[in-house]
């Protein structure tokens, strides 16, 4: 009997266990609704500031305008702008993105440069910290949806390290979001900025229900960037290049929203799957131990059984 009861515990545990892993797995969904519903809202935005970075490549060259952030300089220390979770529970997501810092750094390393960590998250700043690694800024306490202003409270300490030189180029490390599945991390320059690469990708990652499951459709737009009449009835009062001065910074921040955006994405995606391989396993186990517990009842209903008749046949 101290055996059955071991077992209906299990169960019941297992159970409550199971229940848990459930509720994570639809509260991860319901967020990965609203990290994509806030990629929509900023791409009018995103898509109004490229046209306008545009239009005024065409009144100066990016590359004569003097500004901090376009002008190339020598590189002796590299800032790797790493993206991670604040929350665990999320399988492989942040492993795959600091394994993929600790490469760079290598190759930076091996370059002759030295480098310095800027940690976005808890999970990679307990990491690095751990090991002792050069760090020159850290931040969590993220929203799972990431905001503007926390993406301008970021940009702000990047900015500082980028022109005080503390750091001669920033590359950032975020995982992309690919699908409900899969995510990989990328590497993406941040400073200094390279003006060819100023058009947005135009995707969009959209969330639906099909057959009563979850999926990911990916829809990729050509952005249209206006130029012919427009360009006519511009009238520039300010100079291009303090015009250009105000602009990059914004386009600075967009691209960081868009990469904590794309992180958060990921983030909750593998916690989701997580979560539902949590609840697959727990649905195995709980049948698994129940069979085990049919199987001791049984036992010990037929050990009963065979006592009662002994016990019948000594009477005879």
């Amino acid at each position: 009997m101290a055996n059955l009861k071991a077992i209906r515990d299990r169960i019941k545990t297992v159970k409550n266990t199971k229940k848990i892993t459930e509720a994570m797995r639809l509260v991860a969904a319901a967020k990965v609704r609203r990290a994509q519903e806030q990629v929509l809202a900023g791409r009018p935005f995103a898509d109004s500031l490229a046209q306008m970075l545009y239009l005024l490549r065409s009144y100066i060259r990016f590359e004569e305008a003097g500004l901090e952030l376009l002008l190339e300089r020598e590189v002796k220390t590299v800032g790797l702008i790493v993206v991670s979770s604040d929350r665990g529970l999320c399988g492989g997501y942040n492993t795959s993105v600091i394994r993929r810092a600790e490469e760079r750094a290598q190759e930076v390393k091996a370059s002759g440069l030295d480098y310095q960590y800027i940690l976005i998250g808890r999970k990679a700043i307990q990491y690095f910290q751990n090991r002792n690694q050069p760090i020159a800024y850290t931040y969590d306490g993220l929203e799972q949806v990431p905001t503007a202003p926390e993406a301008s409270l970021i940009q702000d300490g990047l900015r500082s390290l980028y022109l005080s030189g503390k750091i001669d180029r920033g590359e950032l490390i975020y995982t992309k979001f690919v699908s409900l599945i899969s995510s990989r991390p990328v590497l993406q320059t941040l400073y200094p900025l390279d003006p060819t690469k100023l058009i947005p990708d135009g995707e969009t990652l959209r969330l639906i229900t099909q057959e009563g499951k979850l999926q990911v459709q990916v829809e990729r737009e050509e952005v249209q960037i206006v130029e012919e009449g427009i360009k006519a009835q511009l009238i520039l009062e300010q100079n291009p290049a303090q015009l250009l001065d105000s602009l990059l910074p914004l386009y600075i921040l967009n691209q960081l929203l868009r990469a904590l955006q794309e992180s958060a994405a990921s983030e909750l995606a593998a916690r989701m799957n997580a979560m539902s391989n949590a609840s697959e396993n727990a649905t195995e186990l709980i049948g698994s131990l129940t069979l085990s517990y049919n199987k001791a009842r049984q036992a010990a209903i037929t050990q009963e059984l065979l006592e009662v008749v002994a016990g019948a046949e000594g009477l005879r």
